[in-house]
């Protein structure tokens, strides 16, 4: 089967969206452009040890990771190869969930993907060659909730206030001003940033951009015909000039040229991965 996932049970899906896993993936772009989420992924390439990241300022320039990997948030797209995404299994973590597992401060990932086997150790090496050996789907979903259970952290830190701005942030897609959300949860603004940041990975205005952006990208997908301006004052942009610079600095294309993109994907039947944008360049 081509795609499948898995939800975790308590207490991790507090902190993991889902396990997934692509199996026989074959793509037609050599390059997908991955979109900012304000979220961590922990991936393993199933057939080799071996993963390759493009920057989208510099297609040609490969950044060489092991097939086992921490992608951290980050605040513009980046470039998979997709020739070694044939066999590939990951987790999707939610916001602010990965520091408790992964035993690091989330803001040192901002803008950055690292090797597990600079956090874990031998445990990394040792988990991919499982997961590689093993043919079940469940069986590789359930050997990866039991390591993740296992590390994490007890007690569990995580602050109040965090996961309040964060449900706010979601909540109004971006809208809800930091100010204000600190008043809620009763912080000065600037204690309010530090215990964001280091727990989810980026600023909470940031990660309000890009709620925002990302509830942009979800209506244009689904429709047909787009009204830019319309849309652009749905999503709260100031006006469509705005929503135009949000969206190619986080996606590097234009929301035409998305739309555009996407629509050809999916006449073509295509299967576009979560946060995904195939490319062709």
């Amino acid at each position: 089967m081509l795609f499948q996932s898995y939800v975790p049970r308590a207490p991790l899906c507090e902190f993991v969206e889902d396990f997934w896993q692509y199996q026989n993936y074959v793509s037609t772009h050599a390059r997908e452009r991955i979109l900012p989420s304000g979220t961590f992924e922990m991936v393993f390439n199933l057939q080799e040890d071996e993963l390759r990241i493009y920057g989208p300022s510099q297609s040609d320039v490969c950044r060489r990771f092991t097939g086992a990997v921490i992608s951290g948030p980050y605040a513009e797209a980046f470039m998979s190869d997709s020739a070694e995404e044939a066999a590939i299994l990951g987790v999707h973590f939610k916001p602010g969930g990965a520091s408790s597992i992964l035993g690091i401060p989330a803001r040192e990932l901002c803008n950055a993907h690292i090797d597990l086997h600079a956090i874990w150790g031998r445990t990394a090496n040792t988990m991919r060659e499982q997961l590689s050996a093993l043919r079940d789907p469940m069986d590789r979903f359930r050997l990866v909730e039991q390591t993740l259970l296992e590390r994490l952290s007890d007690p569990i830190c995580r602050h109040g206030a965090v996961r309040r701005g964060l449900e706010i942030l979601m909540r109004t897609h971006g809208r809800a001003k930091i100010r204000d959300i600190a008043k809620i949860v009763d912080l000065s603004r600037r204690r309010f940033i530090e215990l964001f940041a280091a727990e989810v990975g980026v600023t909470p205005k940031l990660f309000g951009r890009l709620q925002r952006f990302q509830y942009a990208v979800a209506a244009a997908r689904r429709s047909s015909r787009v009204d830019w301006a319309q849309l652009a004052i749905e999503c709260g942009y100031s006006d469509q000039s705005h929503l135009i610079h949000e969206f190619v600095e986080f996606s590097g294309v234009s929301p035409f040229d998305f739309w555009q993109r996407q629509n050809r994907l999916a006449c073509e039947g295509a299967h576009v991965k979560r946060n995904h944008l195939p490319l062709t360049d």
